[in-house]
Order: structure tokens, then sequence, then C-alpha cells
């Protein structure tokens, strides 16, 4: 196929695709400001240009940042490090593998959020759709379930720590606290609390492996690593005593205020 023909698809591919980011884009608010994105030039040397509203353009920015704010402000990082030192615990090296250990703390993470993710739902979200609020509004709207979810689970001292790193003075009641100052007090404390669950879940582990390398020591097997034999018996132990419904309740109890 010639130049020109590879050309004149390319230009039509790049005509669809913006054609459909258009139609997206105006679906959304055409009351909103647009802003030139891309001039495109037709075989007919006419030019077009395709425009972006700035509602769509910061949506998709904040969309960017999500997956932090899902770290950094929800129950994700106090799951996800208890599932990673119960794996430890286990000895299974990759099993559960990553993947696995993420789904589970994201839906883990969805259903101990859910109570925050309908109030900010039906107080931020659906009001906003309905065009009883604005942006704005629906947007401080929506943080003071968030908020709430993060004071219940804050430790004071890290909020007086973080208050003394700011250089802010005593806030009168918890609710003055600042979300800049709020998000690295909750996160210092859900990193805090997952290691102590985490060390709590070691400690049958502990006890098995211990066990295990003292009887290989007293019958002289001391080449043999202790590992390979307590494994079999830490899943059995795991399994018989139900420990995935233990640690699935265990960590959907401590978020219980």
């Amino acid at each position: 196929m010639s130049k020109g023909g590879l050309n004149s698809r390319y230009r039509s591919a790049a005509r669809i695709a913006l054609a459909l980011c258009g139609a997206l884009c105006a679906g959304s608010a055409l009351a909103q400001p647009m802003l030139d994105l891309v001039t495109v030039t037709n075989a007919s040397e006419q030019a077009q240009t395709w425009s972006v509203s700035l509602q769509v353009l910061l949506f998709m920015t904040v969309l960017s940042v999500v997956p932090a704010l899902l770290m950094t402000m929800t129950s994700f990082t106090r799951i996800i490090i208890v599932l990673a030192i119960l794996r430890q615990g286990l000895g299974t090296q990759q099993t559960p593998s990553n993947p696995i250990l993420v789904g589970i703390a994201l839906i883990l993470t969805a259903f101990v959020m859910s109570p925050v993710f309908t109030e900010i739902r039906d107080s931020a979200v659906q009001p906003y759709i309905d065009q009883t609020l604005t942006a704005e509004q629906a947007l401080d709207a929506g943080l003071v379930p968030l908020r709430e979810f993060m004071l219940n689970h804050t430790l004071e001292t890290d909020l007086v720590l973080f208050s003394e790193l700011s250089g802010k003075a005593e806030f009168a009641s918890r609710e003055e606290v600042p979300l800049t100052l709020l998000m690295p007090a909750f996160l210092t404390s859900e990193l805090k609390t997952a290691f102590f669950t985490g060390f709590v879940l070691l400690i049958p582990f502990l006890i098995i492996d211990l066990v295990v390398a003292s009887v290989l020591m007293s019958v002289g097997m001391v080449m043999l690593s202790p590992l390979i034999i307590s494994l079999p018996f830490k899943i059995m132990l795991f399994v018989l005593v139900d420990g995935w419904s233990i640690v699935m309740t265990v960590i959907a109890r401590s978020f219980v205020t």
C-alpha cells in the first residue's frame, strides 16, 4: 500500500477517535468552559478544532490520583499489610500471589467502606447529579463521612504528633483537624494497627516453627531446614481452624467503632 494511503487511513482513524472523544465530552456538561484540544486538517485542507470541557479534563486528572487516595484514605492499607504478613507467616512464598492479595484487599475494602460510600452517594453524588449541589458543595459534603471514618480510626498520639510537626496550635475539636494533617496521621495509625494485628497472627506460626526446629535439632537433623517440615503443619492448622474466616472476621471487626 502507498504511503499516501497509509496517511489517509491514519487521518481517518484519528478523526474517528477524536469524534468519539468529542461526543463523550459533549454529553457531560455543555455549559462548562471549553478548551481547544487539537486541530485536525483533513484532505481538503479544511481545519477543524476539537474541544474538551474543563469539567471532563479535571475529572480525568483526578482519576490519576484515585489509587493513591484509595491507599491512604480507606481501610485498604491495613488489610493488604495484614494479608501480606499472614502469607509470610505461613511461609507459602508467593501463594496467594500479589494480584490475589490485592483483589481480596479491594473486596474487603469495599465491604468495610460500604456504609461510608453509601453516605457519600446519598449526601454528595446523587444531589450533584440532580443538580441541587454545585461541584464544590458536593465535594465538601462527600468529605464529611470520609473524615469521620478517618478520625474514628486515627490514634490521638498521631494527631498530636503531626499537629506539632506542622507547627499549628491545638485544635478545639477533632472535627477542626484539616485534611492535610489528618491524612498522614490516619496512615500512620493504620500502619501501627496493621503491624500489631500481623504480629498477633504470626504467634501460632512462630510456635510451630520453634517446635519443629527443636525436634529436628534433638534428632540430629541440623542440615534440614525447619521451614520445609513446618510448612505442611502450618497449612493443616490454618485449614483446620478455618483460618481465612478468622482472619476476615478479625480484619472486619477491627474497623467497628
